[in-house]
């Protein structure tokens, strides 16, 4: 028996806007696009939190690698595509994804981590 592990529940998620408290609000985008070494599972996304201004606030998506922290040298290496935005500057770190669902429970889970961050 084939299990997707939450890739058709993303996909139809794909183009919802969900309203959150205080004017903030969830965009979620996502399909499927052929796996490659950069893009194994098989879908490209990006959840993204904005505030009332539409600022993004958060974010995670696979639009393009980012390079691990530290004085390493990556050239000529493959870095994963799947990261992670935790604020407004952050230009992202890496996100270990283990499938659809895992993705939007720890998206999710960031979202109220800000929205709570903001209530201060």
């Amino acid at each position: 028996m084939h299990t997707d592990n939450g890739i058709e529940t993303l996909i139809d998620l794909n183009g919802n806007i969900v309203q959150q408290e205080r004017g903030y609000w969830v965009e979620i985008h996502a399909w499927r696009v052929a796996p490659t070494v950069l893009i194994p599972h098989g879908i490209r996304y990006a959840l993204t939190l904005h505030e009332q201004s539409g600022t993004r606030v958060l974010g995670y998506d696979n639009a393009h690698a980012v390079k691990p922290s530290g004085r390493f040298n990556y050239a000529g290496q493959v870095l994963p595509y799947d990261h992670k935005h935790r604020h407004i500057a952050d230009k992202g770190v890496l996100y270990e994804f283990k499938d659809a669902y895992q993705l939007l429970r720890d998206f999710f889970e960031d979202v109220d981590r800000v929205l709570k961050e903001t209530e201060k």
